[in-house]
């Protein structure tokens, strides 16, 4: 029973690991080129999905970059010169942590801003709620002469 336990475990555990969409055809029969293949495929977006590496896209423009990026490395290109290939091809987009420059540094710096402005527009907001201790806002004179006078042609009384 505690086998069969195990044995179930090890399933589940396997089964939520990410699918890999490499096809056997499209791998490499050199180990450590395939190995610099598939560290690269988890780098780069496919254009297609939606925040998908295409190490992990089933899509047909993942499936010919995962081809053209093996092609490269099997020419003799280097990591960063393959890299490079496929940015001067689709632009930044496709590296899934575009690197920090003048083009990106917006995408780089505007979460943590909106994060800090989020956390101090709240922080303002209920402090103020606190301070006031629910106590409604004291009416202006104006809104005193008005209110006075629906009550007092409402017959329900006033000053």
């Amino acid at each position: 029973m505690r086998y069969l336990r195990a044995l179930l475990l090890a399933i589940m555990a396997l089964a939520s690991l990410p699918a890999l969409a490499v096809q056997p055809d499209e791998m490499l029969a050199d180990p450590v080129l395939e190995a610099r293949a598939r560290a690269l495929s988890a780098e780069l977006r496919c254009l297609v999905c939606q925040n998908q590496s295409i190490d992990a896209s089933d899509s047909q423009f993942a499936r010919d970059i995962r081809i053209v990026l093996r092609e490269r490395l099997t020419a003799g290109d280097t990591d960063s010169e393959a890299l490079d290939f496929l940015v001067a091809r689709y632009g930044q987009y496709i590296l899934l942590k575009p690197e920090f420059n003048a083009t990106t540094a917006l995408l780089w710096i505007a979460p943590p801003l909106l994060l800090v402005g989020g956390g101090v527009l709240a922080f303002v907001v209920i402090r103020r709620r606190s301070l006031r201790n629910g106590e409604p806002d004291a009416l202006t004179p104006e809104e005193q002469r008005r209110l006075d006078k629906v009550l007092r042609e409402s017959g329900t009384g006033g000053a």
